[in-house]
């Protein structure tokens, strides 16, 4: 009797739930893995209903999310690569210098020669260069990744400064190139092509970081090189190409930067480099190594990205923004503390 008593109330809560034990289960499994996943939209979309509630006549008008679309790219490029980076248990803070260098490249190349292409072309290769010494002092010669890139921030934007002798550049004919609606043109309606870089961008790394043998060899780098080392794996190889991604992603934020203010200043980056490591730390990846999310930066760029904004249609001063930077990534930080305890 008290068999058959506890398969129907089996059966009922089943029925309830509509779900059979085996999805339950796979449903459990599915939320056991994606914790850190869940847990950065978690606080994605409660931070957005603060924001819709707090200043409901921004943020129910389109214009706000065109805002956000045409400016976090420039920032989110580069925050998706370094996520590769601090998946290694290494940092890159040089990438916002790194910007600057590759977009004097692009500005200093188009004015020179009136392609588009090919200004394109050298901002991308500046921006790998730049990620390739960085990937060769830490990988090869064995310097310390915060020690080499504290170096080479302070190297490219002071040598930005003397290649452009403290002097922007006017890049207004841009728009007149047939590749410019490429990178920022609209469209559907009004979203911004560089959104679309961005996505696609996000999209693929997502695919590479999750699906594919590199973003294998990256956690299995970052967790123990040692271990990766007698695997097989060619543990300076993917470093360097960690690094020079970064770089790269560097030159083409550039790009979309440019391409959209019409306008080179030797500062050019300055302002990305917190914003783009909050990105990655409030989206999961922790600064030791061995694990993170692509997708939980990608998040972490639209928290971080609309944060200021949000801040300042509610009536807050904008001064609080940091304050409000700092709780997010503590909270985060416990959270996920508190996820790979109990895992």
């Amino acid at each position: 009797m008290t068999t058959q008593t506890d398969n129907t109330m089996a059966s009922v809560r089943s029925g309830v739930l509509g779900m059979t034990p085996a999805r339950r289960e796979r449903l459990r499994l599915f939320v056991k893995r994606n914790r850190i996943e869940l847990s950065i939209t978690g606080i994605f979309v409660v931070l957005y209903a603060i924001f819709i509630v707090g200043a409901p006549g921004v943020y129910t008008n389109f214009d706000i999310y065109r805002s956000f679309m045409s400016t976090l790219p420039f920032m989110g490029v580069m925050a998706l690569a370094a996520t590769f980076v601090i998946t290694l248990g290494e940092i890159d803070l040089s990438f916002p210098s790194v910007m600057g260098m590759a977009a004097w490249g692009f500005g200093s190349t188009f004015v020179a020669t009136g392609s588009y292409p090919l200004a394109v072309l050298v901002a991308l290769a500046t921006g790998g260069a730049c990620g390739l010494l960085n990937g060769v002092m830490v990988a090869i010669v064995g310097v310390p990744s915060i020690v080499a890139t504290i170096g080479t921030m302070f190297f490219w934007r002071g040598f930005v400064n003397v290649l452009a002798e403290g002097k922007g550049i006017p890049l207004s004919t841009l728009s007149e190139s047939w590749m410019h609606p490429i990178f920022v043109g609209r469209i559907v309606g009004d979203i911004p092509m560089q959104f679309v870089w961005f996505l696609a961008i996000a999209v693929i790394m997502m695919m590479v970081y999750r699906r594919h043998v590199f973003g294998s060899q990256v956690l299995f780098v970052g967790d123990n090189q040692n271990s990766a080392h007698m695997m097989g794996i060619k543990v300076a190889r993917v470093k360097i190409l960690c690094f020079t991604l970064l770089g790269v992603m560097a030159g083409l934020g550039g790009v979309l930067l440019l391409s959209e203010v019409t306008y080179f200043w030797p500062t050019t980056g300055d302002g990305y480099l917190l914003p783009a490591l909050a990105a990655v730390f409030i989206g999961g990846t922790p600064v030791f190594g061995g694990r993170g999310s692509m997708y939980g930066t990608f998040i972490g760029v639209l928290i971080i990205g609309s944060l200021e904004a949000g801040v300042v249609a509610m009536g807050i001063q904008g001064f609080y923004t940091q304050v409000i930077y700092g709780l997010l990534i503590t909270i985060a930080v416990t959270i996920y503390a508190v996820i790979m305890r109990r895992n």
